[in-house]
């Protein structure tokens, strides 16, 4: 048995990494997918025949009660809330791993792995940080979660020397681990487990709303090494492999948006930045000379044009306009336009969000492009149509030192011959940075709702 055990945990692993291979692009997604479930339920179905296995009572009342709840939520969930989503379910597997660690310790004679009082340093350690992962993983994706959800402010939380109380935890965690391992002791564990706990939310309430894509990403390489520490816990080949996987993919993630953004992950964990603005500001953004356009303007310019390029925003997401925009696409290429569509790294509130949502409303995968090979286009295009993005057009990250953004890789719409704005108010966007592109001589603004508002374009076009 054990050896067709760890046959089918090979297989089960290849099928993870194959779906991994296939969620890298989204012609290849859905295959990607199937190869993520099939592993799984590989997975399960031989865990479910070892002969360690007891009861099933227990376990089939969890399945049936988990798989409920996820059936439930994939349900209602809308596509907009999938970062939240993400997060909540970041902060579960978070959970798990202190639970499974804390099992381990309490009763290790059930796992394998001796009796209590005398454990090896090795499982020891692995506990240890395994509980460490879990713990700051589950605060951690709480506070995440939370920032996304609004319940918390997406701006900053700093106080007086956060980073030195941040070191100093640290710092006592790992002596506390140390103690933990020579000693035994329930107080050091539970010590460690508080203090990570703790840790997780100290790391996350500081980090602004801008930085969220790549904190997403980040918890999710947490939760995979989390979910590796399960696995070493467990003996289990197939949970260290797929923790290992995960880790690693989330960690390649956020070095990508840290790349999109031109810093560097210990800048955003040190020194985030963003939030809402606030309506003094938005008051002040106002007050400026911009040109307000309507529904029937951007028709007309946008029917006279032979290029036109999209570049979709959370704003495009929160308003669930794709459906509409696909509707104007695809009028727009009917009267011989050439249609394109931009997608900034960390356009959004987690990677590929704009790409899951322009997929939803089967916008052609060939028409989608990512920064690097759209960029040199816009000094070409008649019209930029940008609905509901805001930083990632921000010129100031090229031409102002000063600004938090500066560095950072943006979309050139400012190129375009005439930029069509569709956004709510002349107010900063998640970073809390003024945009001057709403102030240049050929931008024109369209305030409101972008869904609505692109409906009314695409009736006038009609």
């Amino acid at each position: 048995m054990t050896g067709f055990t760890g046959f089918a945990y090979l297989i089960a692993s290849i099928c993870f990494i194959l779906a991994l291979r296939g969620l890298s692009h989204p012609e290849t997604a859905q295959k990607g997918v199937n190869f993520a479930i099939g592993g799984m339920i590989l997975a399960i179905v031989t865990t479910l025949m070892m002969d360690s296995v007891s009861s099933y009572f227990i376990i089939f009342c969890g399945i049936a009660g988990g798989g409920a709840i996820g059936a439930i939520i994939a349900k209602k969930i809308e596509m907009t809330s999938l970062p939240e989503l993400m997060a909540a379910f970041h902060s579960l597997v978070g959970l798990a791993a202190v639970f499974v660690a804390s099992a381990a310790f309490i009763n290790p004679d059930a796992y394998g792995i001796g009796v209590n009082g005398i454990l090896s340093a090795g499982s020891l350690l692995e506990m240890a940080l395994g509980a460490t992962i879990g713990a700051v993983t589950f605060t951690g994706s709480i506070i995440a979660w939370g920032k996304l959800q609004g319940t918390i402010s997406g701006k900053p939380v700093s106080f007086t020397n956060q980073h030195k109380i941040n070191a100093g935890l640290g710092l006592a965690m790992f002596i506390l681990i140390i103690l933990f391992c020579l000693t035994q002791s329930a107080f050091f564990f539970w010590a460690i487990v508080a203090i990570a706990l703790l840790l997780g939310v100290l790391l996350i309430i500081p980090i602004g709303g801008a930085d969220m894509p790549v904190i997403v990403s980040m918890l999710n390489s947490y939760s995979g090494w989390a979910a590796a520490g399960i696995g070493f816990t467990l003996q289990n080949n197939l949970l260290i492999v797929t923790g290992a996987l995960v880790g690693a993919s989330g960690a390649i993630l956020s070095y990508i948006m840290c790349k999109g953004m031109n810093r560097s992950f210990l800048n955003v964990i040190l020194g985030g930045f963003g939030g809402e603005a606030s309506s003094a500001d938005a008051q002040d953004l106002g007050d400026r000379n911009a040109k307000i356009g309507s529904a029937e303007d951007a028709a007309f310019i946008m029917k006279s044009a032979s290029k036109v390029i999209i570049v979709p925003g959370y704003g495009m997401a929160v308003a669930q306009a794709q459906h509409v925009l696909r509707e104007l696409g695809d009028l727009l290429k009917k009267e011989g336009v050439d249609v394109k569509y931009a997608i900034h790294p960390v356009a959004g509130r987690m990677p590929g969000h704009m790409n899951v949502l322009l997929a939803e409303a089967n916008v052609p995968y060939d028409e989608v492009f990512e920064q690097e090979d759209i960029n040199r286009d816009f000094s070409q295009a008649d019209v930029a149509y940008v609905i509901g993005a805001n930083d990632i057009t921000n010129p100031s990250a090229k031409n102002d030192p000063t600004s938090p953004i500066y560095g950072m890789p943006v979309l050139d719409v400012e190129n375009a011959k005439t930029v069509l704005f569709v956004k709510r108010s002349l107010g900063s966007g998640y970073a809390g940075i003024d945009n001057p592109l709403f102030y240049e001589d050929n931008t024109l603004m369209l305030l409101g709702d972008a869904k609505k508002m692109t409906e009314n374009i695409l009736k006038a076009l009609e």
